[in-house]
């Protein structure tokens, strides 16, 4: 049965979730706040990662962060502040930083990605569309042995779960980086990790699903939802009241202010990011995660990507010249024949990630208002899990069963 769905932000999830929905039948809109042009969604460093099996919150991520506390620099910042919200937040995520949160979590994370992954490359394919999309594995750099050990476990627990992955030499990083001398002692590679550029697969969603009739109104806000029997009735829109049959909240970090508006409860924490854009001819061919600083290196369709760090703080427009700056000093550190000008560290750009509780997203209904979705909190994750989010949603929407199962994203689940 076709129902009206309204999907409240156009980010990746939001418009992965409108073009499943549309294929399953349904009347789709999409209202955003912003411009749907900006933000974590673009500036990204756009791997499909079903490598990346470890949640952000894992043994070990608490006790650095207080390390980091008081160094803005950092990979990881955690901005010290009085906040209710955050201190809640705080002390869950401290909660699920254990050894059971890491291995509860493993599995679901490489089934979404791997579900998302399939599906793009579907999407490519069904609609001839012509974005950048890559499959050369990623790199995960070390330049001490410590990491290259931590490193190593990973790939053991990949492997474990089906994974292609393995361990490399300094020989081995330079048959996959023959143009460029890399300073590192070795490496993990992800070969099962593929990766794209974000600007051009979103504008060929967001112009595909326009040109099948979804609605979508940038820059609006919503100034009220208005609840009748236990389900959201209606909302209030530039004077105008429109209802729909579901309603879906994947407007990132801001979603925790619609649930807080709608009496339901859900922790999440902005975590921003940075990235810079070289036009110039870097000679990196495979991307890299640069392990220490905690930095992405991709190259993209006539560009290569500098990206990173975890700042989680208040929402804020601020630009951190001193993060950028460690971004970009750690990209010449493992490349040394790179030099990022002045300018381009000048054009950096930053988004917004919604972090959870315990680093796994909140995918699915919520138990406080019967026709209200959510599909948020992918942290870092949110382009490797996009259209596998999607697709979930438009299933539970539709009343099929899931591609997945997603009891581990319940959105309800308690701390």
């Amino acid at each position: 049965m076709s129902k009206k769905v309204l999907i409240v932000g156009g980010g990746i999830i939001g418009i992965c979730s409108a073009y499943y929905l549309l294929k399953d039948g349904h009347d789709v809109t999409i209202i955003d706040r912003y411009g749907m042009d900006s933000g974590a969604s673009y500036i990204n460093a756009g791997y499909l990662s079903p490598g990346h099996i470890i949640p952000l919150a894992s043994p070990g991520v608490i006790k650095q962060g207080l390390k980091w506390m008081f160094d803005s620099s950092s990979p990881f910042y955690v901005q010290p502040r009085i906040n209710m919200d955050f201190f809640k937040w705080l002390f869950a995520f401290n909660k699920s930083c254990s050894i059971n949160n890491v291995n509860n979590s493993i599995a679901p994370i490489i089934d979404i990605s791997l579900l998302s992954q399939n599906l793009l490359k579907d999407i490519k394919i069904e609609n001839k569309m012509g974005f950048h999309y890559d499959q050369k594995g990623l790199l995960m750099l070390c330049k001490h042995e410590k990491s290259l050990e931590k490193e190593n476990e990973v790939v053991r627990l990949a492997v474990a779960n089906g994974l292609d992955a393995k361990m490399l030499n300094k020989q081995e990083i330079k048959k996959i980086e023959p143009n460029i001398n890399v300073d590192s002692i070795g490496a993990a590679y992800f070969g099962c990790d593929h990766h794209t550029t974000p600007g051009e697969l979103i504008e060929a969603l967001k112009k595909f699903i326009k040109q099948k009739g979804v609605k979508c109104f940038a820059n609006t806000e919503i100034k009220d939802y208005n609840i009748a029997n236990n389900k959201i009735d209606s909302i209030s829109v530039s004077n105008q009241i429109l209802k729909f049959d579901e309603y879906i909240l994947s407007a990132g970090t801001w979603t925790s202010q619609i649930c807080k508006k709608l009496g339901i409860d859900i922790l999440l924490q902005a975590g921003k990011g940075y990235s810079v854009n070289s036009k110039s001819d870097t000679g990196i061919s495979c991307p890299a995660i640069l392990v220490e600083a905690k930095c992405a290196v991709t190259p993209m369709n006539g560009f290569t990507r500098f990206s990173g760090t975890m700042e989680i703080s208040s929402v804020n427009n601020r630009i951190r010249k001193n993060r950028v700056d460690a971004i970009c000093n750690s990209v010449e550190s493992f490349y040394p024949s790179i030099k990022v000008s002045s300018s381009e560290r000048e054009n950096a750009r930053f988004g917004f990630r919604p972090i959870s509780a315990d680093g796994v997203p909140y995918i699915g209904r919520t138990n406080k208002l019967d026709n209200v979705i959510i599909a948020t909190g992918h942290g870092m994750m949110g382009w490797s899990m996009s259209t596998g989010t999607g697709k979930i949603i438009s299933e539970i929407i539709s009343n099929k069963k899931t591609s997945i199962d997603i009891n581990r994203f319940n959105p309800n689940r308690k701390f």
